[in-house]
């Protein structure tokens, strides 16, 4: 944290002030800068949001500041605003690359036309403004240098962590129905870097297995074909305090990511892992050079699996609950 030490920062952001990686970075500046002040909005509108920033930073006085660091979606400030960082040092939260994200996750336009050009060069138009650079993980600021062209010494890695006032352990308490099955738990919002078919696959190949109870808490997409069975509870959205309450219930999580196909999913750490992490509960985790940055095969509760093989995750599911009715045994 060196280059914020006596630093006088200003922390620009457009996601809500609350979110868990403004949080996080603000904490983390403030352990080291002289000052930390944050530019941000409160609106529930993101689109409120974004004006009220971009308003601020059209008439602020920035004299006072030696960096700016520029928290979710710094493509949105950036190429607007960089003119008027010229003369401080300047560090951006690239945890979200549009072209990523929109052509080679959800595959929204086609790589190679016009709009995938365009969401390529603005990723990289942002991130050569700016000094210093945050990723999530070591695998994605390996993919940020070599397909933007960036020095791979300006990216430095800051990992997720959970909200730790919600997510705790705490005592197991399942529903009487529940008291004898052994709870596999998954939530996620269902995007196409999670593998949520691979899930459903591996539901699906133990549906109605008496020693089994699946709950998966998230909107399921269209596209994605549902498994079915008497021992799958469907949940559309929790709380996060009824989400930490339902995790708490729960044998064995599903973390990801399951997707053999997705570069991205290769690349990144599942935010719910740091979840399951904080809560202490054994987890299922994709086989990734990402989720190796941060869990081993040799710690308590971690296993891993191979992407995209629903039977190979059926199988781990059926390895850990053959543990857990070992250890349920002895005691």
């Amino acid at each position: 944290m060196h280059l914020y030490a006596g630093k006088h920062v200003l922390f620009i952001t457009t996601k809500n002030l609350d979110y868990l990686r403004n949080t996080q970075e603000i904490a983390k500046l403030r352990e080291s800068a002289a000052s930390v002040d944050v530019l941000g909005s409160s609106e529930k509108s993101y689109a409120r949001r974004l004006l009220h920033v971009y308003g601020k930073l059209s008439t602020m006085s920035l004299k006072q500041y030696d960096t700016i660091f520029v928290g979710f979606a710094p493509q949105l400030i950036l190429p607007l605003f960089g003119w008027r960082f010229r003369k401080k040092t300047v560090v951006i939260d690239f945890f979200i690359s549009v072209y990523d994200t929109m052509i080679q996750d959800r595959k929204k336009w086609k790589d190679g036309s016009m709009l995938a050009k365009f969401c390529h060069w603005i990723d990289r138009s942002t991130l050569r403004k700016a000094d210093r650079i945050i990723s999530d993980t070591n695998a994605h600021g390996d993919y940020f240098a070599k397909e933007f062209d960036i020095n791979r010494t300006q990216i430095e890695t800051w990992y997720l962590c959970a909200d730790r006032t919600i997510f705790y352990p705490r005592p197991q308490k399942k529903p009487a129905e529940l008291q004898d099955k052994f709870v596999v738990l998954y939530f996620g919002s269902v995007l196409p870097v999670q593998g949520v078919d691979v899930i459903m696959q591996a539901m699906q190949l133990l549906a109605n297995d008496p020693r089994i109870h699946f709950d998966f808490i998230g909107p399921i997409a269209q596209k994605v074909k549902k498994a079915e069975g008497d021992n799958i509870t469907y949940i559309n959205w929790l709380s996060q305090p009824e989400l930490a309450e339902a995790i708490s219930r729960a044998d064995l999580c599903l973390a990801g990511h399951f997707n053999r196909e997705n570069g991205k999913a290769n690349r990144t750490i599942p935010g719910k892992a740091y979840i399951y992490e904080a809560m202490e509960k054994p987890m299922i985790l994709g086989d990734s050079p990402a989720n190796h940055e941060r869990y081993s095969a040799s710690q308590k509760g971690i296993t891993f699996v191979e992407m995209g093989d629903p039977e190979a995750l059926r199988n781990a599911i059926l390895s850990c609950m053959e543990q857990w009715q070992k250890k349920s045994q002895e005691n």
